[in-house]
């Protein structure tokens, strides 16, 4: 009887540790897995994270790949260099539409055409059961009610998603 009563125990805390992992804490790794492969130029770690349904409308995993270095190569050769991406909170997690989501809080240093791009974004995060970690969107992309029907077509959410925030500077040599 002692046994069992110990099994049960432990298979509970088992269910329990790992139906947390839609915690804030893991939304913040998750960002920060992300944001790191965005300045490493790890775009396969960048993709592992972006909602499955983006990836979809860019042709699949090698199509969205491809595009993201093409764009990405052809931006450097123009000046374009990502300094800092860095993630600075997360949101309570809500439930909507049987998703766990939250808002990531993120600030980006860019330098670009003489100028350096400060910005303060959003992402929106929802928890992939499947692959057991988050899956990130722009947040402003869900403003546009075009893309957003087209990724997301029954998406509806109650939070409030904050504009971004980017100053400019030219840059000092």
């Amino acid at each position: 009887m002692r046994i069992k009563s110990i099994a049960t125990t432990l298979l509970l805390i088992l269910t329990i540790a790992l139906g947390f992992a839609q915690t804030k804490e893991d939304a913040l790794k998750d960002a920060q897995m992300a944001a790191e492969g965005t300045l490493s130029e790890d775009f396969d770690t960048v993709l592992k994270y972006t909602l499955p349904e983006i990836i979809e409308v860019m042709g699949g995993k090698e199509n969205a790949k491809n595009t993201i270095v093409q764009t990405y190569d052809t931006m450097k050769s123009q000046g374009f260099k990502i300094e800092r991406a860095e993630i600075l909170e997360v949101s309570e997690i809500v439930k909507e539409q049987g998703q766990s989501r939250c808002l990531v809080k993120s600030y980006n240093v860019m330098v670009m055409s003489g100028q350096r791009l400060k910005s303060t974004s959003h992402l929106l995060g929802i928890y992939d059961d499947n692959a057991k970690h988050w899956k990130f969107i722009e947040a402003k992309q869900l403003k546009n009610p075009g893309l957003t029907s087209q990724i997301l077509p029954d998406f509806k959410t109650e939070m409030d998603i904050p504009d971004d925030q980017v100053d400019m500077e030219p840059v000092k040599n």
